[in-house]
């Protein structure tokens, strides 16, 4: 397969960054190991509130990944999903030539890493494993899913506090389980999902799921209580967190600090024709925020340009001048 860039990641910056190559004229691949674009926030945070964008003071997660898509669809890019990016090589004349997982071979004239924080997997419930699939879950892509059942979440963090509130007005009930005392999530998101009327329980660890097809109750022992308590459940949602890494991108032969790869003021990184852009770079004064990115990709595919056809001027032109 051929193409002028290979975006390699298609999370929100890799979405914008697909619509500055459109803009540019260049024929666009678009790359993601998960089954949808969006990246992490269509994974994990799909009903969260995104407030750092400028000019929009609130937005659902799903809402601003179908606008990013819809500004990048207007180019065509090709999107090649659910397939991991998995090893690098250069043709003779220097164009970067990246395998994926499924044997297909992109030729590219320039490539662009927006891995975010690279490939994750969550945390497991060490109770109840075999329940995957049917009743427990670490991702919640549609919430409408768990309308009228009786819900347990587990976790302390920002995203077991999120999908708690998400769910507590469509589900039948919502019950909050936590190892410890104290949440790790905003202090506003604990005081809501304790005023909402969800059932939190702290200091509590699941130590067992039961059921036969499908999941029915959950074991919650409590520090202190003689007795586990027994919940009747339809669906647990596992929010232990995530561990992610560069997976196969470490192997690239690209400079790394620690997880994140080196780039310099054009966003290139040490190895020829391979840019990166958004939260997996790493740069003195690097602030890890979605509009940086935005502009950081914009950078990488605009000079990513130039290096294919040096007649090219860097700036771009304004979208309002090709209205």
């Amino acid at each position: 397969m051929n193409t002028d860039i290979l975006i390699v990641g298609a999370g929100p910056t890799g979405l914008y960054g697909a619509y500055c190559a459109g803009f540019r004229g260049l024929r666009t691949v678009i790359v993601d190991a998960l089954p949808q674009a969006g990246g992490q926030i269509a994974a994990l945070y799909p009903e969260k509130e995104i407030r750092d964008i400028a000019g929009i003071p609130g937005s659902r997660g799903r809402d601003v990944v179908a606008a990013l898509k819809e500004q990048a669809d207007a180019f065509g890019p090709r999107y090649l999903l659910g397939s991991q990016a998995t090893a690098l090589a250069h043709s003779p004349d220097g164009r970067p030539q990246v395998s994926l997982a499924d044997g297909t071979v992109v030729d590219a004239g320039a490539v662009v890493l927006t891995a975010g924080t690279g490939t994750f997997t969550p945390r497991p419930l060490p109770a109840g494993e075999e329940f995957l699939g049917r009743g427990l879950s670490y991702f919640v892509p549609d919430p409408a899913a768990h309308d009228g059942q009786d819900v347990l979440v587990v976790g302390g963090g920002d995203s077991a506090v999120d999908w708690a509130l998400a769910l507590h007005p469509i589900a039948r009930s919502v019950t909050l389980v936590h190892r410890r005392g104290g949440f790790r999530a905003h202090a506003a998101s604990v005081r809501a999902v304790h005023e909402c009327g969800a059932t939190v329980i702290t200091d509590a660890e699941v130590e067992a799921l039961l059921g036969d097809e499908l999941l029915r109750e959950a074991h919650v022992r409590v520090r202190g209580e003689a007795e586990h308590r027994v919940l009747e459940v339809d669906s647990v949602v596992a929010a232990l967190g995530f561990v992610s890494n560069l997976g196969p991108l470490a192997e690239w032969g690209l400079e790394l600090n620690r997880r994140s790869i080196v780039v310099d003021t054009r966003m290139r990184t040490t190895v020829h024709r391979v840019f990166a852009a958004g939260d997996v770079t790493d740069y003195p004064g690097k602030v890890r925020l979605m509009s940086v990115g935005f502009g950081e990709v914009a950078t990488a595919v605009n000079n990513a340009a130039v290096e294919l056809d040096p007649e090219l001027t860097l700036f771009p032109g304004h979208s309002t001048e090709r209205s």
